[in-house]
């Protein structure tokens, strides 16, 4: 049954993994809603004096920008790993989350999933630990990849909004989880200060160092300050620009010896 709802009464779900910010898909949202109304009803359910939202949370954010005071919603009775599941399941396939959001969002799931089914997981489950009490949490081929997004929830926050912007590239920062959160803030702040991020063989390293408990201060330094190829000053030429000075028959080849003899003549004759 549909009823209408106070927005004063509605609650976002404790916990809630995705941000709710003024982005571009939102704006959409506002412009669709000034226009339409709000279409599809909420899904809450009864908590306390209140009710607790499973999914309408972007729509309730843009009614409380348009002042909009009463939203149509359908209450469900869940208990609270009922209410968790359904929840991540209404917003884990929407378009364009952040990795921070993916991740907390399948560690909920999975940590509701442990509570109802009374079984320990660890990071490394196999594929039949993920299908327990009829719920499907995913198909095998993609175990490995939710396994990791779970892992960037053990990143500090400064680390992991710089995954989010992304300034570190998923391989490193899943390399870097490993590491302490002493050294992960030692690894964050030498971002900050020579604004340079970690490749994925400097941040195994870091992770091997880190299991050996050679990892500190120093030996994080020494790698951070390795120069990078991406790093590297480049010089270019374009290639009309060397065509000028050559004959036009010159093949590659050719182009390529006769800027090395000009090289070698000016390097011994110091004319430059």
């Amino acid at each position: 049954m549909i009823t209408d709802i106070d927005i004063n009464k509605l609650k976002n779900f404790k916990d809630y993994p995705f941000k709710l910010t003024l982005t571009e898909n939102m704006k959409e949202l506002i412009e669709s809603i000034v226009i339409n109304g709000i279409i599809t009803p909420l899904i809450v359910r009864k908590v306390d004096d209140l009710y607790e939202i499973i999914s309408g949370h972007r729509r309730k954010y843009v009614a409380e920008l348009l002042n909009i005071k009463k939203i149509s919603c359908i209450v469900k009775e869940m208990n609270d790993n009922e209410a968790t599941l359904s929840m991540i399941d209404c917003n884990i396939d929407r378009e364009n989350i952040l990795p921070s959001e993916r991740a907390f969002a399948y560690k909920m799931k999975l940590d509701a999933i442990k509570v109802q089914s009374k079984r320990i997981f660890v990071f490394d489950v196999t594929p039949q630990d993920w299908k327990l009490e009829n719920i499907e949490f995913t198909n095998e081929k993609n175990i490995k990849k939710i396994n990791n997004y779970i892992r960037l929830t053990k990143l500090i926050p400064e680390l992991l909004e710089l995954v989010d912007i992304g300034r570190i590239a998923f391989s490193p920062a899943l390399e870097l989880s490993y590491l302490t959160k002493e050294n992960q803030k030692i690894v964050s702040d030498f971002i900050d200060m020579e604004d340079a991020t970690p490749t994925v063989g400097q941040a195994i390293r870091m992770k091997k160092l880190e299991l050996d408990g050679k990892l500190n201060e120093e030996t994080i330094e020494q790698i951070m300050l390795e120069e990078k190829p991406n790093q590297k000053e480049k010089f270019t030429m374009s290639y009309d620009q060397l065509r000028k000075y050559l004959p036009k028959e010159y093949t590659n080849k050719q182009i390529e010896k006769a800027i090395c003899r000009l090289l070698e003549d000016y390097s011994k004759n110091k004319l430059y």
